[in-house]
Parts: C-alpha cells; structure tokens; sequence
C-alpha cells in the first residue's frame, strides 16, 4: 500500500469493494483465515462480504472484532475520517468531521474519532534513549465567577489538568496526564518511559526534576523564570514546541476537553507527533485499526 494523498486516496478507495480488499490485505497477509479456530478452509460469500469457515462454521467478515465492528458508516467514510485525522497536525474536530463527510450526528462523528484515537495508543512503547527533555503543561481551567487576581489565578492553576511529557533529541515522544506535578508523580511517569541509562535530561527549573541525575544520567536544566531558555546544548525547546503544537491542537480545533477523555486526545497527539515523517502513516494507523478490539459505545461513555 504506497503512500497517498487525499486526492489518491479518493481513487484508490472510493467504494466499499476496494476499502475491503486492502483491510483484508492489512488484516491478514499471508490470507485470510478463521478468528476463532484459526483454520485457511473458507468460503468467501461475495453477497454478504463474509466468509465462511469450512473447519468450525463461524461466519466472520473482515471488521468483525475490530475496531469497525457494528459500524454503519460506510468503509470509505472511515478511511477518509483516518487521513483527515492523522494528517491534521493540529488534530480536526468531531463536528468538522461531521460537516465535512456529511455524517448525520455529532454523537456519531465523535464516536468514530474516539474509535480512530483508541487504535493509536502504543500498547508497548520503547524507551526514550539518549538525550530526552522533559516538561510539564496545564490544560483548561478557566476560572468561574468573579475574583481578584491572585484567587482567580489559584483558581484556573486548581481546575487545570496536569500533563506530563518527554521527548527524545531526534525521536519520539511520551505524554501522559498526571494527578499532579509533584516529585512521586514526575518519578514515576519519567521512570515509565525513560531508559534508566539514559543519556542526559534536560529540564527547567522546577523542583520537581532535582531528583533526576544520577551516575548514569547527566541533569541540567535552564532558569525560564529568570529569561534563561537556551545554554548551550541545554534546554527544553523540542518539548516546549510540541506542548505549543498540542495547545493550537485545543484552542483551534478541540475547544476544550474532559478529564475523562483527554488521555485519548493525547495518544492521537503523541501518535501523530511520533509519526511526522512517516510517509505510510495512513497505511499504519489503518493497520492498528483492523487489528484494534471493538470499543462499544457504553464501554466508551462509562471510561
């Protein structure tokens, strides 16, 4: 499957035979075989778009278990909702989606991207390596009813939700919502995703990160509170770049997010950040889409 722009993509998908044909190619290519006894003895029945295993007699389709299961929009509606998606460096709205594919609800539309997001959460990411920066940022918190400067400020600090993030020199990228910013929270998602052998950290200022050298890890950090951003090779600007991209991502398209669903917004982000010169991103978010388990709409709403 070569890469593809919009354009190639409406040719090359534009019904659902073709959309079918390369999720079977996708989902299974040595060929296709039955999910429940793994047996290559089927009969294909070209009405229905399923098969039929010969050994067990289970009749499957190729979205059946995954992520499309139950689905009522067409495959290639799918397929478009992905490239928009995944090519949007500041991520595309539900209600744009809504708008742009003609989809009949806002429930559907956002229904469809949470599906999408849920097949990008990296289920076993590698450890960063080398040289990492590592940061924090706040989202959302506006401050409700009337306050003086000083409260209102203490205000927004305590409704904001705290995410954590660090970034590989040159490679990818962890972010993860955090219960707060204090030295156990930080520990812990640092030691998460962080080689313990690690290069060198480079941080700002914030207490929080003091604990972080040690024989094998080199600390530094710059003093942003006192107009330091850059020393040498010293600094946080990868880091901080993304958390800017992520912040137009919010404003622009999200508007503002929940506590409850903001940790998918972030595999969508981290996702797309880590994917940026990945000339088959398409091709491989359609992979973990065809590979993903169903995620049912109660099962979504109840998270």
């Amino acid at each position: 499957m070569p890469p593809v722009d919009l354009m190639g993509l409406m040719d090359a998908y534009g019904s659902e035979d073709k959309c079918r044909t390369i999720l079977e190619e996708l989902r299974w290519p040595d060929g296709p075989h039955c999910p429940r006894c793994e047996s290559v003895k089927l009969s294909r029945m070209r009405e229905r778009n399923q098969f039929d295993c010969d050994s067990c007699g289970y009749q499957f389709s190729v979205t059946a278990g995954t992520i499309f299961h139950d689905s009522h929009l067409p495959l290639r509606k799918w397929f478009v909702a992905t490239y928009l998606m995944t090519e949007s460096r500041k991520g595309i709205s539900a209600n744009q989606l809504k708008r742009m594919l003609g989809i009949g609800s806002y429930r559907t539309a956002w229904y469809l991207c949470h599906r999408i997001r849920a097949a990008m959460v990296e289920a076993n990411p590698t450890p960063l390596q080398g040289v990492v920066e590592a940061d924090e940022t706040y989202i959302g918190g506006k401050a409700k009813g009337k306050h003086g400067i000083r409260q209102a400020s203490r205000v927004r600090m305590r409704n904001k939700m705290i995410v954590l993030g660090a970034v590989e020199r040159g490679g990818k990228l962890r972010v993860r919502m955090a219960p707060n910013a204090r030295k156990a929270a930080v520990k812990s998602f640092l030691g998460d995703v962080v080689a313990p052998d690690v290069a060198a950290i480079y941080t700002d200022e914030f207490r929080s990160y003091d604990w972080v050298g040690d024989e094998d890890t080199i600390h530094d950090s710059v003093n942003h509170r006192s107009g330091e951003y850059v020393r040498g090779i010293v600094h946080t600007n990868t880091m901080e770049s993304a958390w800017s991209l992520f912040d137009r991502a919010v404003i622009g398209a999200y508007h503002k997010l929940s506590a409850k669903h903001l940790p998918a917004y972030l595999s969508e982000f981290e996702w797309r950040f880590n994917n940026r010169e990945n000339p088959y991103l398409f091709r491989d978010t359609l992979s973990r889409l065809v590979a993903a388990e169903a995620l049912p709409y109660k099962e979504l709403i109840a998270l």
